[in-house]
């Protein structure tokens, strides 16, 4: 069993936020096209169960903009209270050019964006700037914890507490 020490996973730790965006496993996002009403992208975002936002491509799947929960609930409690339509266009609601990485960037840069912006879906766009995937924190923390699976594995439950004798003893 290898020894879980601080100085050991800060030695591996670098190393990790280091490497490329896209090793990091990544989720499909919920797209809608440009015109979708917002009753729809609602419906788009309930079906999808991953996240709390949609993002609207163009028809060849470039990031156009993006409708997230905060978009909508900011508009309801801030300071215009008047009933949403609908009927509208995602447009008339989305974030146009909303915060994203590309898949070269780094882990560090997608930690960094989900701390300082408070981001929970960042989209990842490939060279081409098409739309490639969604990560979120759990993402990058599903990542980093499985390059420490034997560490990981054998802590116990509760790691603060040690018992004082076998268990069943």
């Amino acid at each position: 069993m290898t020894e879980l020490t601080e100085s050991a996973v800060v030695a591996r730790v670098p190393s990790l936020v280091d490497e490329r965006i896209g090793v990091v496993a990544r989720r499909e996002p919920v797209t809608v096209h440009p015109g979708t009403s917002l009753a729809e992208c609602l419906d788009a975002i309930r079906r999808g169960g991953t996240g709390d936002s949609v993002f609207v491509v163009d028809a060849a799947g470039r990031l156009a903009g993006v409708l997230t929960e905060r978009d909508i609930f900011g508009r309801l409690v801030g300071g215009d209270v008047a009933p949403i339509d609908l009927d509208r266009a995602v447009e008339t609601l989305m974030t146009t050019k909303p915060h994203h990485l590309h898949l070269e960037e780094t882990v560090r840069a997608a930690i960094e964006l989900m701390q300082t912006g408070r981001y929970r879906n960042v989209p990842l766009l490939d060279e081409d700037d098409v739309l490639q995937g969604v990560i979120r924190p759990q993402d990058i923390l599903k990542y980093l914890a499985e390059a420490f699976p034997e560490e990981l594995l054998n802590l116990p439950p509760r790691p603060h507490q040690t018992m004082k004798r076998p268990e069943g003893g």
